[in-house]
């Protein structure tokens, strides 16, 4: 669980529009597994960046999620813990795509 998909980078329009989705998990994992086909499903047709997390590679990662794996943050914001919801996590997104263009 240590791939990362880079995010866009800003222009000089302002900062990158693409959110970026952080899956927190652990190797041998079948929620996170789940969860991710789940993402990766949504970024076919979504774009994003995507990162995935090692629990197990922090300390103060493994005492915080360990009992909630997989949990799922967009642009550093708690969305989804155990199970990922297709439909919200596009709602999300679409949201977050909304907020960042808007908040300039």
């Amino acid at each position: 669980m240590s791939d990362v998909t880079p995010p866009a980078v800003g222009g000089p329009a302002g900062p990158p529009t693409t959110p970026t989705v952080v899956i927190y998990g652990r190797n041998g994992c079948h929620l996170c597994e789940d969860a991710l086909v789940v993402i990766q499903n949504t970024q076919r047709r979504i774009s994003f960046a995507l990162e995935q997390v090692d629990i197990e590679s922090d300390e103060a990662l493994f005492k915080r999620y360990l009992e909630r794996i997989p949990v799922v943050t967009i642009n550093g914001r708690e969305f989804f813990e155990l199970f990922v919801d297709e439909s919200k996590l596009v709602a999300a997104l679409r949201g977050q795509r909304g907020h960042q263009r808007h908040s300039k």
